[in-house]
C-alpha cells in the first residue's frame, strides 16, 4: 500500500536529528528560577484531575462563551441596555407617575405603549443572542479522546475538559485547550502546529516534546502515567510559556515548544498526546479577547441629545404653565368668592388650593410633564427598530454579497449599527485570510540574470487598469486575458516555453538552471505522500511557499518524490544523456528558517560525493553573502526582485557553495558543541556557527511568488480610498510579508516614502542580551519615541502630505508605541499617513489600537477578520465585520455582520451604509 507505507516512512523520520537548530535540547533558563512565586503559581497533576489536590484549585471549566448574556444575566443586562435610552427613562418615570392621582390619564395607557416597546427590543435582541448560544454549543459540543483510566481513551466533549487531562488530538484537528506536548507519532515526539487562527501565520511551527515524554507514543502508555507541572498562571501572551516538569523525581523544563493553544490545528502529524494546563477563560486565546461589549450607533446617541432637547422643551412649557397657574391659584380666591368656581376647588384637596398655591403649582407642574409627555416620539424607537429588522434583511438578502462558490451570503446578526455602515472612516483589517487567500502561486523567476515567466499578477492589472491602458506582456504580446488565466495545477501559474517541457537544456546557462531547480527540489522540509489509487504525489508542507517551490520544481522537470531520515530522492533530466535519472542527495544537515535568520539552507551530498550547500533567503541577507566571484548576476537579479516586488510578488534569492570536506568537519564539530551547550547564550553561539557557514555563496537567481489576494481585493480598497476611508492592516504576519501584500492590494505605492518602526536592529539584540529587565525597557522606549518623533518630523517636513508617507510598525515597538504616555503622539503620526501597517501584533494589540483610533480620532472605526485572533479587535470596532473563510468560525461568532469576501466591504460600505444612513436619518 503507497499510502501507509509513505506515512510509515514518514514517521521514521527524526525532525529533531534533522534539524540543527530547533532539536537543541531543552535547557532551564533565568526565567524558570521564577516558578512557585507571584504569577508563577499554576500546578497541574497530569493524569490526575480527580485528585482532591487538583479539586481544591477550583480551576475553570473549558466552557467558551462569545455571547453577550446568559440566562440569569439577560433580563438585568438587556433592561440596563434599554434604559440607557433616555426616551425609554423619561417614560418609565412617566409610567410610575401615572399610578398617582395626578395623571391626566389611566396608568394603562402610559404603560402599555411603554412595555411594548421594552418587549419588542428585548425579544430581538433575545432572538440575535440566541443565534450566537447555538454557535457556542457547536464549538463546546465537539469531541476529543481523553484517558479514562487502564490505558482507555473515549470522546468527550470539549466542555468537559479538566486541567490534568491526557488527550489524543489527531491530525487536522483544533486543540480544544491549551496543551503540553507529551509525544506524537513521529519518534522524537515533534509536531506540526497550524496557528494562523491565533497569529495570522500561514506557515507551520515545529513543536516538539521533551525527551523523557517521546517514548509514551501508545495508550497503554498512559495507564500508570503520573507527573506535576508548575508553570505560569494564565496570561496573554501567545508567545511566551515557562514550567517545569517533575516526573520520576527529576525536573524538566517546559518552554514554547512544548505549548500547543487553543485554536491553533494539528497539521502534518496523525496524532499527539497532551496534557490540559489552561481551560476555557484561562487559555491564552481567551485571555486575548474582551467581554463582548453593548454597541450603540451615532444616530442612536444624537436621538439621545434630540430627546434632551424635546426633554427641555417639554420642562420648559410645564414649568411656565405651573408657575402661571400658581399665581392664578394665589389670585382665585378674592372677597369670600372663587373666580374658577368651575374647578370646584372645594371638592378638590391641594390642587386647586388658594392658601397652599406654591404646591399646586408642583402638582401641577408634574401633571403638566405627563400631559406633554407626547411631544417625546416614544413610536419612533419601535418604528426605528422594524426598519433596522428590515434593512439587515436586504442586507443578507443581497444576491450581490452573496458567494457561491461557498454558498455564503451577507449576514447581518445585529441589525443595531447598519446606519453605521455609512459613517465609517477608518477601517482596521486582518491580513491572512481577510485580503489574501492562503494560497501561494510561483508565477515568475529569474536565473542567471534572466527573467523567466510571463504571468501577470494583479497588483500589475490593477495598476493598469488604474491608467486605463490594456496589459500587453512585452515579452510574448499576450493580453491580461490570456495570461490571467486559471492554473491548472494548484501552487503554479507559471508560463514560459523557453524553460518548460524541458525545453531549458537549450539555454545558455542550462547548468545554473538545472543548480537552480535542483535547489528548489532539496532544499526544503517538506514531505510527500503518494495517493494509492493514482500514484500521484502529494506535499505536506510548513507554509505554502514551501510547497509552491516542490511543485515548480516538479512541473519544471525536477520531482522531489521520496523522503527518508537522511536522503531525499528525486527525477530528474540529465543534461550529458538528455534522460530522467532518479539521483539521491544524502541531507547532513538543515538550518532551518527563522524570521532573525531569514533565510533557510540544507547540507547535502551528491551521488558524485560533492558536498553542497544550499541556500535560499530574503534579499537583505543574501546578497551580502555572496562570494566576489558569486555575484556575476547580481545587478540584473536586483532590478528583476525589484521589478518584482512592485509587482506585490514575494521573493527569495538562490544561491549555493560547495564545501570541502575539513570545513564541513569543522562546522559540525562546532554545531553539536553549540547544541550541547546548556549556557543562556546558546543561541547566539548557533547562530555563529551558522553565520560562518553561509557565506561565499554563488548567486543561481531568484523565486517570484504571488500570495494570492482574495478576488477583488485591490479594486475594493482602490474605492473605499476614493470614498475617503483610511485603511489599517493589523496583521501577525512578519513584515516582508505585510509589506509585500501591502504592494499587492494597493495600499503602498512604490513613490511613498516609508517609515519603519521596529527594534530588530543588531544594537537592540545586543542590547537585550545585557543589563537589567527594567533599564532594557525604558531603553527600547526611548528608542521607539525617538523612532515616532523623526516620522512626525519626516511628515512635518513634507508639509502634511499625507499621501507621500506609510507607517510600517513591529508588535515589539507597538507594545511601547500605545503606553499612555506615547499613545498620542503615535496616533498623530499614523493618522498623517496614508496606510498604516501594523506587524507581529498580538490579539491585544489589535484591540487596543482599534480602541486607540476609535477614541483618538472620533471617527466611526471597522475592524474586519476572519481568525480567532480577530475577536478582540472586532469586540473593539464601533463595527465589526466577519469573513467566514477557512479560519473556523470564531471571528464571526463574534462579529456584528458577516461577509464571505473581502470584496463585499465595498457594497456593504458604499450601498446598504448609504443608504441605511440617508433613510434612517431622514425618517428620525
Amino acid at each position: 500500500m503507497a499510502t501507509v507505507s509513505g506515512r510509515r516512512r514518514k514517521r521514521k523520520i527524526q525532525f529533531s536529528k534533522l534539524f540543527t537548530l530547533t532539536g537543541a535540547k531543552a535547557c532551564f533558563k533565568p526565567d524558570h528560577s521564577k516558578i512557585g512565586r507571584s504569577g508563577f503559581s499554576r500546578v497541574v497533576f497530569c493524569n490526575q484531575p480527580d485528585s482532591p489536590e487538583a479539586e481544591s484549585r477550583n480551576y475553570c471549566d473549558n466552557y467558551v462563551r462569545t455571547t453577550k448574556y446568559t440566562l440569569t444575566t439577560f433580563l438585568p443586562k438587556s433592561l440596563f441596555e434599554q434604559f440607557r435610552r433616555v426616551a425609554n427613562f423619561y417614560f418609565l418615570v412617566v409610567g410610575i407617575l401615572s399610578f398617582t392621582p395626578l395623571a391626566p390619564y389611566t396608568a394603562v395607557s402610559a404603560i402599555v405603549p411603554l412595555t411594548f416597546v421594552i418587549l419588542a427590543t428585548m425579544f430581538k435582541e433575545g432572538v440575535e443572542d440566541w443565534r450566537r448560544k447555538q454557535q457556542d454549543i457547536e464549538v463546546n459540543s465537539r469531541k476529543v479522546r481523553v484517558h479514562r483510566g487502564n490505558g482507555n481513551f473515549d470522546l468527550r466533549e470539549w466542555k468537559t475538559l479538566r486541567v490534568g487531562d491526557i488527550l489524543r488530538v489527531e491530525k487536522n484537528e483544533f486543540f480544544p485547550a491549551d496543551l503540553v506536548l507529551l509525544s506524537s507519532s513521529y519518534e522524537d515526539a515533534v509536531c506540526y502546529v497550524e496557528t494562523m487562527n491565533l497569529d495570522g501565520e500561514t506557515n507551520l511551527k515545529l513543536k516538539q516534546g521533551l525527551e523523557v515524554t517521546l517514548s509514551l507514543r501508545e495508550e497503554l502508555n498512559f495507564r500508570d502515567f503520573e507527573a506535576f507541572i508548575k508553570c505560569e498562571d494564565p496570561n496573554a501572551n501567545l508567545y511566551s510559556f515557562v514550567g517545569t516538569m517533575d516526573l520520576k523525581g527529576a525536573k524538566y523544563p517546559l518552554s514554547p515548544q512544548q505549548l500547543l493553544l487553543r485554536g491553533s490545528k494539528l497539521r502534518n502529524t496523525d496524532y499527539i498526546y497532551g496534557v490540559v494546563i489552561f481551560t476555557g477563560p484561562d487559555t491564552k486565546v481567551v485571555q486575548n479577547s474582551t467581554e463582548p461589549p453593548s454597541k450603540r450607533s451615532m444616530i442612536e446617541r444624537k436621538m439621545d441629545k434630540i430627546i434632551y432637547l424635546m426633554f427641555l422643551m417639554v420642562f420648559s412649557l410645564a414649568f411656565f404653565g405651573s408657575v402661571l397657574f400658581g399665581i392664578s391659584t394665589r389670585d382665585d380666591f378674592q372677597n369670600g368668592v372663587m373666580k374658577r368656581w368651575y374647578l370646584k376647588p372645594d371638592d378638590s384637596s391641594i390642587f386647586f388650593d388658594p392658601k397652599r398655591a406654591p404646591m399646586a403649582a408642583i402638582y401641577h407642574f408634574l401633571t403638566a410633564l405627563m400631559l406633554n409627555s407626547y411631544f417625546i416620539p416614544i413610536s419612533l424607537y419601535v418604528s426605528i427598530e422594524i426598519v433596522k429588522v428590515l434593512q439587515s434583511i436586504f442586507i443578507n438578502q443581497d444576491i450581490h454579497m452573496y458567494y457561491e462558490e461557498a454558498d455564503k451570503p451577507a449576514h447581518a446578526r445585529t441589525s443595531n449599527l447598519n446606519e453605521e455602515l455609512g459613517q465609517v472612516g477608518t477601517i482596521l483589517s486582518d491580513k491572512t485570510g481577510t485580503l489574501t487567500c492562503n494560497s501561494m502561486e510561483f508565477i515568475k523567476c529569474s536565473i542567471a540574470g534572466t527573467a523567466y515567466g510571463r504571468g501577470v499578477t494583479e497588483v500589475e492589472m490593477a495598476m493598469d487598469r488604474r491608467k486605463g491602458s490594456a496589459l500587453v506582456n512585452q515579452s510574448n504580446g499576450n493580453s491580461e486575458d490570456a495570461v490571467a488565466a486559471e492554473p491548472a495545477v494548484k501552487g503554479f501559474n507559471f508560463r514560459d516555453e523557453r524553460i518548460m517541457d524541458g525545453n531549458w537544456v537549450a539555454e545558455t546557462r542550462a547548468d545554473v538552471i538545472q543548480r537552480f531547480f535542483q535547489l528548489l527540489a532539496v532544499c526544503h522540509t517538506v514531505i510527500p505522500e503518494v495517493d494509492e489509487d493514482t500514484g500521484k504525489i502529494s506535499y505536506e508542507a510548513e507554509s505554502p511557499d514551501e510547497a509552491a517551490f516542490v511543485i515548480a520544481a516538479r512541473e519544471l522537470g525536477f520531482e522531489f518524490f521520496t523522503r527518508t531520515q537522511t536522503t531525499i530522492s528525486v527525477r530528474e533530466l540529465d543534461l550529458v544523456t538528455g534522460e530522467r535519472v532518479e539521483r539521491l542527495y544524502k541531507v547532513l544537515n538543515v538550518l532551518e528558517f527563522s524570521s532573525s535568520r531569514k533565510r533557510m539552507s540544507v547540507i547535502v551530498q551528491d551521488q558524485d560525493g560533492k558536498l553542497l550547500l544550499l541556500c535560499k533567503g530574503a534579499d537583505s541577507v543574501m546578497f551580502e553573502r555572496l562570494s566576489e566571484s558569486g555575484r556575476k548576476y547580481e545587478k540584473e537579479t536586483r532590478d528583476h526582485v525589484n521589478e518584482y516586488a512592485d509587482a506585490g510578488l514575494r521573493t527569495l534569492i538562490l544561491a549555493y557553495r560547495e564545501l570541502d570536506e575539513n570545513e564541513y568537519e569543522v562546522f559540525t564539530e562546532r554545531i553539536s558543541e553549540a547544541k550541547n551547550s546548556v549556557s543562556a547564550d546558546r543561541e547566539a553561539l548557533i547562530d555563529e556557527v551558522t553565520e560562518k557557514i553561509e557565506k561565499n555563496l554563488v548567486l543561481l537567481g531568484a523565486t517570484a511568488v504571488e500570495d494570492k489576494l482574495q478576488n477583488g481585493v485591490p479594486d475594493c480598497i482602490d474605492k473605499l480610498a476614493q470614498a475617503g476611508i483610511k485603511i489599517w492592516v493589523l496583521t501577525g504576519d512578519k513584515m516582508e510579508t505585510a509589506i509585500n501584500i501591502g504592494f499587492a492590494c494597493s495600499l503602498l505605492r512604490r513613490d511613498m516614502k516609508q517609515i519603519i518602526i521596529n527594534l530588530e536592529t543588531p544594537e537592540i539584540q545586543q542590547l537585550e542580551k545585557s543589563g537589567e529587565k527594567d533599564a532594557i525597557a525604558a531603553a527600547l522606549k526611548e528608542n521607539v519615541l525617538r523612532q515616532i518623533t523623526s516620522g512626525k518630523a519626516q511628515l512635518k517636513a513634507s508639509g502634511g502630505n499625507a499621501k507621500a508617507f506609510a507607517l510600517i510598525i513591529d508588535g515589539k515597538s507597538l507594545a511601547y508605541a500605545l503606553e499612555e504616555d506615547v499613545k498620542g503622539i503615535f496616533l498623530e503620526l499614523a493618522i498623517g499617513c496614508a496606510s498604516v501597517i501594523c506587524c507581529r501584533s498580538s490579539p491585544k494589540q489589535k484591540a487596543l489600537v482599534t480602541r486607540l483610533v476609535k477614541t483618538g480620532s472620533g471617527q466611526t472605526t471597522l475592524a474586519i477578520g476572519d481568525g480567532a485572533n480577530d475577536v478582540g479587535m472586532l469586540q473593539e470596532a464601533d463595527i465589526g465585520v466577519g469573513i467566514s473563510g477557512v479560519e473556523g468560525m470564531q471571528a464571526v461568532m463574534s462579529s456584528d455582520i458577516a461577509i464571505a469576501q473581502f470584496r463585499y466591504l465595498e457594497r456593504l460600505l458604499l450601498v446598504h451604509g448609504h443608504w441605511c444612513y440617508r433613510r434612517i436619518a431622514k425618517m428620525v
